[in-house]
């Protein structure tokens, strides 16, 4: 064991690097025992210096490393989201994202990374459906493994979640999701198996929901049975953000760490359940030896106990992130070779998402980047006055207000951005012109968003009774004269008043709840008025905490504090909007309309309820695309698949998913040529939601949802019922073409090696991925024993061969294990079963490509299996 002579600080010369594990589990008291089982806030777990066990700070996530604040928080990089990684299809890529976050957890002084989400998209609707990377278990298994072995190659743990079938936002702490054990197995566990499998991961956390009746926090099946006993896992087992349920059931289970602090279920909870013999002292020992491993594990990073949070921001990862986002789009239609466009010539930029950098979902997995690149900027610093570049804005997309905190200016240096006054005191309104505030400031601060979520927001001179007020105040000078919208949505209560006069009320007993804040908060309440260009407006907002509402909301986490947002705009007539963007179309040799949805459409705590883009938007791309029918490329920004019901006339159509920092720069470089696109879609986009049987039961119903579509999900039903999918699993084009030579299959043992050659056949270079689908064997409904259908092919391989020279070829070679690959769940003998049979092998560029290339693989015998691998 290493114990320091002194208690370890941030600024201690000498820092142990692991621990004794069972040393110190040795010395240590129940309290202090209990209390390494819970965290002490949002972000760290306990410390107990005199035996040398530090404290650990975890942070958010999937697509970048937030640190330790929701609010006001130090920038950080922001990958593209995980729908855009998945479309990627490069395990090379998602390692070096892993190096990146690694590098920025550093950084923040983060010793762990909640992330990657690996849940499946069984509809288009899901909330958090950007971030997760597939509807397909193995390409989500294989990038969730490349990102925490990208992690851990830097000394950073990963927490892969959420475990499991966290799939839907709707009722999501209570719902009890209900699902065969085969569907379980070969769909929702698979991802996280794999991953568990090919990386080194010391942690999982838990989902919110319940699985067939038992909370998964809590649930025997999945932590013992699965976990720790199928799969052997020993590392730390956390659960998600208030995801504990229970005293003695989680901690028998075995859930380690209750996040996060202080605590809810543990502590004197926990305390009086040892003493009352409902857990035993050696599940005690055992939930707080795996919190120990984790701690040790963790310490090998070198990072000090409460580390100042940094920037990173380097040119090679600003490169990185460029190149991530640029990879990720998926090139979905380009009749005639519309695409690439030439930046010399005239070219307009339209639409509501073109000069507003949707970078980032919505909820825990959003963060404060190094910068937000729109469409407009990444073209214009493209195009650099090359041709003539003008913009319209058609319509706008926007569900709430636009944000207002950029187009606003401190009161007393005109800085960008307002003074956010913190006080204890209730405010009566705003002070008489030329009198001060007679409340006792807590705080003043200088912010530019005006998105402010106060989760993690702390003061020393705060009440003690958790009350307390806020205000905000900027100038705001309109370019235009014009009817303004002004809006407030907020978790607590506020006022917003221009020159001293009401204008929106959030507040009293009539408050309606919304998805802002997590589901935790209010819709967005509006007032309007007449603003004349380049006079200078008072801006005022006064906010009360949370406690101040009466507003409670059924199912939703209580976040504690709350927030405010604070967005406005200039009113646009749509008619008037559309008819400018058209006349702007027909004047410019190119088009680029920018569509989509963002950060308030698909966001954590709320699905979506349909497949439509915002409102108006699909009338102003009908009208362009029937004014200039053959020079329009349109770029949509979503995390999901979106309905398209103007896509036969469109011929140029980009997937663009919102991919971080450098969002607008990816997309000006594929639509001008300087990236040929290489993206392919790692879900299916349906013709409409209809078409996949998750609509019928995609919410919880009476506490429950069921999982009626069982193992045929995305392109697994869309293959067995013979539905046509608007674009395929897997499909996406390039500016050149390749063509695919015949499989060898070279079967060594269970070791099966698929090789074939790739050529680009086209006039300039370009990647292509291929993709290995396995068939199973013909079903005999009257066979003996009885076989399950199964689905119709299963994708198990994929290679990406880089920059691949017009007229070159290059030789690929893809690997299976002929007993995993081959298996489905059986649930008569609960393990995993490859039955023998003769096997269809299938590579194409698309889970539907019609010229892809075949083989068989024999497999001699029937094998049964459990673990990690065969």
């Amino acid at each position: 064991m290493l114990v320091p002579t002194t208690p370890p600080t941030p600024d201690s010369a000498d820092m142990a690097t692991s621990l004794d594990v069972d040393a110190v589990l040795a010395q240590l008291t129940l309290d202090e025992k209990i209390s390494l089982l819970s965290g002490i806030d949002f972000w760290h777990t306990a410390a107990i210096p005199r035996l040398g066990v530090p404290t650990i700070r975890l942070s958010d996530g999937p697509n970048g490393v937030r640190g330790t604040r929701f609010f006001d928080s130090v920038p950080s990089s922001c990958l593209p989201c995980g729908t855009a990684l998945g479309a990627t299809f490069d395990t090379d890529l998602l390692r070096d994202v892993g190096h990146l976050l690694a590098d920025e957890a550093r950084a923040k002084g983060a010793h762990a990374v909640l992330g990657p989400t690996i849940n499946i998209q069984r509809l288009p609707l899901g909330g958090r459906g950007f971030e997760s990377f597939s509807e397909d278990p193995t390409l989500a298994g294989l990038l969730a493994a490349s990102y925490c072995q990208g992690l851990a190659d830097k000394g950073i743990a990963s927490v892969p979640k959420h475990f499991v079938c966290n799939d839907m936002e709707h009722e999501r702490m209570a719902v009890d999701v209900q699902v065969t054990a085969r569907a379980m197995h070969e769909i929702y566990l698979k991802p996280f198996q794999i991953a568990l499998a090919e990386a080194p991961v010391p942690a999982v956390m838990t989902a919110y929901n319940k699985v067939n009746g038992v909370h998964a926090s809590e649930s025997p099946y999945l932590l013992q049975k699965v976990l720790r006993g199928d799969w052997g896992f020993d590392g730390m087992v956390v659960s998600d953000w208030f995801g504990t349920y229970s005293t003695a059931a989680a901690a028998n289970t075995g859930l380690d760490l209750e996040m996060p602090g202080p605590a809810r279920f543990r502590g004197i909870n926990l305390l009086h359940a040892v003493n009352a013999n409902a857990v035993s002292k050696k599940a005690v020992d055992d939930r707080v030896r795996n919190v120990l491993k984790f701690v040790s594990k963790a310490m090998g990073a070198g990072i000090r106990e409460h580390a100042p949070e940094t920037l990173l921001n380097r040119p090679e990862d600003q490169q990185l992130l460029r190149r991530a986002a640029a990879d990720a789009i998926v090139l979905l239609k380009n009749e005639q070779s519309v695409l690439p466009f030439s930046p010399v010539k005239s070219t307009v930029v339209i639409g509501p998402t073109a000069r507003i950098a949707t970078y980032c979902g919505g909820g825990s997995a959003s963060l404060n980047p190094y910068e937000a690149v729109t469409p407009w900027q990444g073209i214009e610093a493209l195009v650099q006055a090359q041709g003539p570049l003008e913009f319209a804005q058609g319509v706008y997309g926007h569900q709430m207000l636009p944000l207002l905190g950029k187009s606003l200016k401190t009161v007393k240096d005109g800085k960008t951005g307002f003074e956010l006054r913190v006080y204890n005191e209730h405010p009566t309104g705003p002070a008489p012109q030329g009198e001060t505030d007679v409340r006792t400031l807590v705080e003043s601060r200088h912010v530019v968003d005006s998105n402010m979520f106060f989760i993690d927001y702390s003061h020393p001179n705060l009440a003690k009774n958790g009350v307390w007020y806020a205000d905000v105040e900027g100038t705001f000078v309109p370019e235009i004269s014009g009817t303004y919208d002004l809006g407030l949505a907020v978790q607590g209560t506020a006022w917003l008043y221009v020159d001293g006069q009401l204008l929106v009320a959030n507040a009293g007993p009539n408050q309606k709840p919304g998805t802002s804040f997590l589901g935790s908060g209010t819709v967005e309440e509006t007032g309007s008025m007449y603003m004349e260009a380049g006079r200078q407006y008072n801006i005022l907002v006064q906010w009360g905490c949370s406690k101040t509402s009466q507003l409670k909301v059924a199912n939703m986490i209580d976040f504690g504090h709350g927030g405010m947002r604070i967005g406005g705009c200039r009113r646009l007539e749509v008619e008037e909007g559309i008819a400018q963007a058209v006349a702007a179309a027909k004047a410019a040799d190119q088009v680029v309309v920018c569509v989509g949805l963002g950060s308030e459409w698909e966001t954590e705590g709320e699905d979506r309820v349909t497949m439509a883009l915002p409102p108006n938007t699909d009338k102003l791309v009908a009208a362009i695309l029937a004014a200039a029918p053959n020079k329009t490329a349109v770029v949509v920004q979503s995390g999901t698949p979106v309905d398209l019901p103007w896509v036969e006339q469109c011929p140029a159509l980009l997937q663009a998913w919102y991919g971080g920092n450098a969002t607008g720069h990816a997309i000006a470089d594929v639509i001008f040529g300087a990236v040929n696109p290489a993206g392919k879609l790692p879900l299916s986009y349906p013709r409409r939601l209809q078409d996949l049987p998750s609509h019928i039961n995609y919410r919880a119903e009476a506490g429950r949802c069921l999982y009626g579509e069982d193992v045929y999900v995305g392109y697994r039903y869309l293959d067995r019922a013979g539905v046509e999918p608007l674009f395929a699993f897997g499909h996406g084009l390039s500016y050149t073409s390749f063509e695919l030579g015949q499989l060898s299959i070279d079967a060594t043992s269970n070791n099966v090696s698929v090789t074939l050659d790739v050529a680009n056949t086209g006039s300039v270079s370009g990647s292509c991925t291929v993709q290995l689908y396995v068939a199973p064997p013909a079903w005999e409904p009257r066979a003996v024993p009885a076989l399950p259908q199964r689905p119709t092919q299963e994708l198990r391989a994929f290679a990406k061969v880089h920059n691949l020279a017009a007229g070159a070829k290059a030789t690929v070679t893809l690997t299976l294990d002929a007993v995993r690959d081959t298996s489905y769940w059986d649930e008569t003998d609960d393990a995993w079963c490859s039955r023998a049979g003769v096997y269809g092998i299938r590579v194409g560029q698309s889970s539907r490509d019609a010229k892809a290339v075949e083989g068989t693989l024999t497999v001699e015998k029937t094998t049964y299996w459990k673990g990690l691998k065969p």
